[in-house]
């Protein structure tokens, strides 16, 4: 979350005199403070209308195609999570069906993912996919720390480690190996649990991770490498089963074992309905863990995300928690305790509603949508497409070589200006001078709204291309949010 700091002064909300119903004057007195607590309380009706009103300014969730998270559910799914947000995940005996969704979810989603053996796969839900990577990284640390405990066998592994070449000598600090384009999530992890971020850059037209620059920095400590399922720079694969063989041949060479988890935030909800022939999931060997976003592709509000281990072997036993004072015996494994289970329920309703058909449906839109869209800004003839939108439906682009009176901040300003939420933003060090925007289609953005935002690119474009040279700030770098 982020930090906030305190405010100066004790500024007052403005009260209309309407909202104190029969006395309008003592409305107009009653007045609340900003940022204390009141002294007394106010009616039901007037609470709801300052908090509304304070967020008519907001941005048009559908009009956001910045966010990967979903933006609207049916009123049926609304109506059941209303009816769960006073249930509480955590406490399992008192709320045992619900419980029981969260079991049916996680062997669904064991199944979906071709876990050996769904009933024996281990899971849970998070509060996202964020939540979800440090669970999964916890494990492969504590892993790496079993692996690495008998000292034969840790030495053992540094000599043949030495004897390959490795580029890394062994530190004795755990580290873990992923592309720098991944979600900052990971970068937190490495923070909080002390392990090394091994991050590959990105250089010409690699934009990902690719098997040969993994398998270059891995070594003796290495507890792991993070393939992700859809990148959120772009939208495109990370190639996960060239992964999974490259370490299958550093290990014949070196022994060295690395396990492999797939941040599959959203591909994990994309790829088992439209790319059935990738392979990426549980059917690779070397594939110990998978996350994804519930509150993305999974088609839910915010925030659900889901963590699965391949078999209770990949999640060492002693991570787990077992409290007993809610009643009865529930062993738990998340960085949280109390949450509601609405979105749990939500999930449930989703993949009972739609199913494998309906889920490919509304995927296969989405990609649609996407890809048409992308095709269509490439026709303008001002810029150069990254991605395409044929993978995760999230395309990037960024302007043309011969466009130079205007760049991608720019059009994300002027798109601000007609309510679309367009991120603008440069690709992580080393590609830098990459910058770019991109789209996010999500259920919901059809294509007669892909064809609106088209009018409004269109409208925009002869004034962007009559500037004298792109319009940032003097003294302050170009920018526009990300996330």
């Amino acid at each position: 979350m982020p930090l906030h700091k305190g405010a100066e002064g004790l500024p007052k909300l403005a009260v209309n005199p309407f909202y104190a119903g029969a006395d309008p004057v003592a409305g107009m007195r009653a007045a609340p403070p900003k940022h204390r607590l009141p002294d007394g309380p106010m009616a039901p009706a007037t609470a709801y209308q300052l908090v509304h009103d304070e967020l008519m300014l907001d941005g048009n969730a559908r009009l956001n195609l910045a966010t990967f998270v979903t933006t609207w559910m049916e009123p049926e799914a609304g109506v059941l999570m209303g009816e769960c947000l006073d249930k509480n995940m955590i406490d399992k005996d008192e709320y045992p069906r619900t419980a029981e969704l969260e079991r049916r979810c996680v062997s669904m989603l064991a199944d979906l993912w071709h876990a050996p053996d769904p009933e024996s796969a281990v899971g849970c839900s998070t509060t996202g996919s964020s939540e979800a990577c440090m669970l999964a990284g916890m494990a492969l640390k504590r892993r790496w720390t079993r692996r690495t405990g008998d000292g034969a066998r840790a030495s053992l592994a540094r000599r043949l480690t030495r004897r390959a070449g490795a580029r890394h000598p062994g530190t004795g600090r755990p580290n873990l190996v992923m592309g720098a384009n991944v979600q900052v999530c990971w970068e937190k992890f490495c923070n909080f649990w002390e392990v090394e971020p091994r991050l590959v850059p990105m250089r010409g037209d690699r934009l990902h991770l690719e098997a040969d620059t993994a398998v270059a920095l891995c070594d003796e400590n290495t507890i792991g490498v993070v393939a992700v399922l859809g990148s959120t720079f772009d939208g495109s694969y990370e190639p996960v089963a060239e992964i999974c063989a490259a370490l299958d041949a550093l290990q014949e060479r070196t022994g060295l074992d690395i396990p492999v988890h797939v941040d599959g935030a959203s591909g994990a909800m994309i790829a088992p309905f439209l790319d059935e022939d990738l392979v990426w999931d549980f059917r690779l060997p070397r594939v110990v863990s998978i996350n994804t976003s519930g509150h993305k592709y999974g088609l839910v509000y915010p925030g659900v995300g889901w963590a699965l281990w391949r078999d209770a072997e990949a999640l060492p036993e002693e991570l787990v928690f077992r409290v007993n004072y809610l009643g009865g015996d529930m062993p738990t494994f998340a960085l949280n305790f109390s949450r509601p289970g609405a979105q749990v329920v939500a999930q449930y309703y989703t993949f009972l509603r739609l199913g494998r058909d309906g889920y490919r449906t509304v995927q296969q839109t989405a990609r649609d949508v996407a890809t048409y869209l992308a095709s269509r800004i490439e026709e303008f003839g001002d810029f150069r497409l990254i991605t395409r939108g044929d993978q995760l439906p999230v395309f990037a682009f960024t302007t043309a070589d011969h466009v130079t009176a205007y760049d991608v901040f720019d059009v994300s300003r002027r798109m601000r200006e007609r309510g679309w939420l367009v991120p603008a933003y440069t690709y992580p060090p080393d590609r830098e001078d990459l910058a770019v925007l991109r789209i996010v289609v999500r259920n919901g953005f059809s294509e007669d709204l892909a064809d609106l935002f088209l009018a409004d690119l269109e409208r925009h474009l002869p004034q962007l291309r009559a500037q004298d040279h792109p319009l940032h700030p003097p003294g302050e770098a170009p920018t526009a949010f990300h996330h």
